[in-house]
């Protein structure tokens, strides 16, 4: 039986999905379910001076309306309101705590009735009068005000110094503007009334056993009294990995009703929930004429929140990628009356590295280099930060497969020089650099004698195939085919998991399933050895694997038991074992994962449209597990760094601190038009050290790097640089 690891398998979870018969947080039902519906703050700053639903209580069907003033008790300290990936400084955001209005969109009532046309229509009636108060909302008038924040990246000599001795130099600023998640599933959470105080949630979520205990401390629950699921979520990317407002308001109406409540945000709703922030960065590199780095400084401005300091490493990645003797990294926040920004894919690469791969283009053209030389006479071996190797680095093999693939060589370096007709061709690269990670987690094995193994971990499937990767590792770990395998995930109650989120859940649950499943083997070898006149008798643990449904000698594969005899044999109607993979520490190892994307536009050279015609994006990333859901994983990063480069921006009217494009109407995403051919390629990228399996993450390298070889390949093409995303029409015109 050939292996399944490393195999492009089909998703397991495809049939449930293209049928229906898989089920979202929005789609549960219970005899007594009610619906809810969130009423919004119109101001951005204030506090509510005065509510009036009497009209809206007036009409049929409608069952209650909770406000800060009537709703269920909650806990009082800010500790009972942070969730595990909460910001360490600040107090977290309570929907209906109290009159205070934060940020526009604000949920501050919650109407509840017997069907949800009724529950929007009466919402309608009520009257809310506001006491406003001052507001920002633009990040460019608070910049000046912005602190910097603590960042593990190690400044090296003296950057400034450096930089204005330097032979060439370069220094620009760029701009990313707020972009909100747009899954196509709504957040919603529906809550299960099920007697005696104690509810079943199903939440959209990144991390079911991280809502849970949310939900048990701001209720002064007991871990017994809320089960939270979610088996599957219809996009999160960063938006579920912490607990929505929605949950808690579900669950406040739940408790106050005693009876079933379910709430599913609209799209306009879904814009007062987190975002990528806004950030301007600032790069300097200072150099000598055949390229080498004498200097690297990275500066980043990015928005918070009032209430909660929300941050992520902008300004570091240099350090992994390239030398050089005198650095720089400075992350400041600006505090704005917007909700708190959140984790979108890639939090911190994404932006951070389309400021740093702009400018190492800008460097290029100065240079009169290639970029791909440039790249490769700055190349570090080691992480600069911390002075230690990567676990392993085929940067270099995806530079070259990746050019190769694409045809770089072909490419003419003068700005304006290839055409296609009417058209203006332009090429330009990028480097991508994520991390790495992977924590600790657990998993359950239950193996029954008909030679089925279930197999459980409270993981959630945030649409990256974690049910099919797991089903694959399982079965090649006990040796079965995967028909003959069942993945249960999004369960609090089942084996503890991290929420599925910095691309580690591949690695880290595999693992897990692996160290259960030699808990497995071990007990199977335990009953075979009472087998009488067993030829497993003899035979150590490390010397067996489990294939083609036995229990086999690793060297001598004709001394075999069944597993159907092993279990009948003993007596055995089940084996269940349950294990928690915690993986060793390693500080003398950096670990990342990395890519080269090369794009092609095409700018129509009187009008400017630009279109994206051919990305080859080349990624070393470890082991693949599975080349088919790997590859969707990129294709994903790729067109999402299209929407990031030509399309995405949240369109704020300053003057009233809110948004203006809050539907995906208005605000532009990649469509199938917008979206040609992407090739992704794999460098092979052994890795004995980072995990037993070597394998690392894939679900956001897909993206980093993305942007900005869209971008330099815009300015390949027109000779016109932007540097504030995104690229659109008046920009290139106001440029030229």
């Amino acid at each position: 039986m050939a292996p399944y690891i490393g195999s492009a398998t089909s998703r397991v979870d495809g049939r449930a999905k293209v049928t229906g018969e898989a089920r979202y947080a929005g789609e549960f039902n219970a005899p007594d379910l009610c619906y809810g519906f969130v009423i919004e703050s119109t101001i951005a700053k204030g506090r509510i001076a005065r509510i009036d639903a009497d009209e809206a209580l007036r009409v049929e069907g409608v069952i209650k309306v909770l406000t800060p003033e009537n709703r269920p008790r909650t806990a009082e300290p800010d500790k009972a309101w942070k969730d595990d990936v909460a910001p360490e400084h600040g107090s977290p955001f309570r929907p209906l705590y109290d009159e205070s209005i934060k940020f526009s969109g604000q949920p501050i009532v919650l109407l509840v009735a017997e069907e949800w046309e009724i529950a929007r229509y009466a919402a309608s009636l009520i009257r809310i009068e506001y006491e406003e108060q001052a507001f920002v909302t633009d990040l460019y008038e608070e910049r000046h005000r912005a602190f910097a924040v603590a960042r593990p990246d190690k400044a090296l000599g003296d950057a400034g110094r450096a930089y204005m001795a330097a032979e060439v130099r370069h220094e620009a600023e760029y701009f990313i503007p707020t972009e909100h998640h747009n899954p196509m599933e709504l957040f919603a959470s529906t809550a299960v009334w099920e007697g005696a105080g104690k509810l079943t949630v199903y939440d959209k979520t990144q991390g079911v056993q991280n809502v849970q205990r949310y939900l048990c401390s701001v209720f002064n629950k007991k871990p017994e009294e809320i089960r939270v699921m979610s088996q599957y979520v219809g996009g999160a990317f960063g938006s579920g990995l912490r607990p929505q407002y929605q949950v808690v308001l579900a669950t406040l109406g739940a408790l106050a009703l005693q009876r079933s409540v379910r709430l599913v945000l609209t799209r306009r709703q879904m814009y007062g929930l987190g975002h990528r922030p806004a950030t301007i960065e600032r790069v300097a590199l200072g150099s000598r004429a055949d390229g080498t780095l004498d200097s690297v400084t990275h500066e980043a401005i990015a928005v918070t929140s009032q209430f909660e300091e929300f941050f992520r490493n902008d300004t570091g990645w240099a350090a992994l990628l390239y030398k050089s003797a005198n650095s720089q990294y400075v992350h400041r926040l600006a505090r704005l009356d917007v909700p708190s920004s959140c984790d979108m894919r890639a939090p911190g690469a994404a932006t951070g590295v389309y400021a740093l791969e702009s400018a190492m283009d800008e460097l290029a053209v100065a240079l009169k280099l290639d970029p791909i030389e440039l790249r490769l006479r700055c190349y570090s071996d080691r992480d600069q930060n911390e002075d230690v190797p990567y676990t392993s680095k085929q940067l270099r093999e995806c530079y070259r497969q990746g050019a190769e693939t694409f045809g770089w060589a072909k490419r003419n370096p003068e700005p304006r020089s290839m055409r296609d007709g009417s058209e203006l061709v332009g090429w330009g690269m990028a480097t991508g650099v994520w991390e790495a990670l992977q924590v600790s987690a657990a998993a359950r094995i239950v193996l029954t004698a008909n030679g089925h193994a279930e197999v459980s971990c409270a993981a959630s499937d945030i649409g990256t195939g974690t049910y099919t990767i797991l089903a694959q590792v399982a079965a090649d770990a006990l040796g079965l085919p995967i028909e003959n395998i069942s993945v249960r995930l999004g369960d609090s109650t089942l084996p503890q998991a991290p929420v599925e989120g910095g691309s580690w859940m591949a690695a880290s649950a595999s693992h897990a399933v692996v160290a259960v499943a030699d808990e497995v083997r071990n007990e199977l070898l335990r009953v075979a050895k009472t087998i009488k006149d067993s030829p497993l008798s003899e035979t150590s643990l490390e010397n067996t694997k489990l294939v083609g449904g036995r229990i086999a000698s690793k060297h001598v594969p004709n001394i075999a038991v069944s597993i159907s005899d092993v279990m009948r044999h003993g007596a055995v109607d089940r084996i269940e074992k349950e294990s928690t993979n915690i993986f060793p520490e390693d500080n003398a190892h950096a670990r990342n994962t990395h890519s080269a994307v090369f794009a092609e536009v095409k700018v129509d050279e009187q009008l400017g449209v630009v279109r994206v015609t051919r990305v080859v994006n080349a990624v070393a990333a470890g082991r693949i597990l599975n080349p088919k859901t790997a590859q969707s994983q990129i294709m994903g990063g790729v067109v999402w760094g299209i929407g990031m480069a030509l399309h995405e921006k949240t369109l704020f009217d300053h003057r009233f601190g809110r948004v203006m494009n809050a539907n995906i109407a208005e605000y532009h995403v990649p469509v199938n038009a917008d979206v040609h051919d992407i090739e992704v390629i794999f460098v092979d990228e052994p890795d004995e050290i980072i995990n037993p399996m070597g394998v690392k993450g894939l679900g956001e390298i897909g993206i980093v790097g993305v942007a900005a070889a869209i971008a330099n390949a815009v300015y390949h093409a027109t000779g016109t640089r932007v540097r504030d995303l995104p690229i659109t029409l008046d920009k290139l015109g106001r440029s030229a």
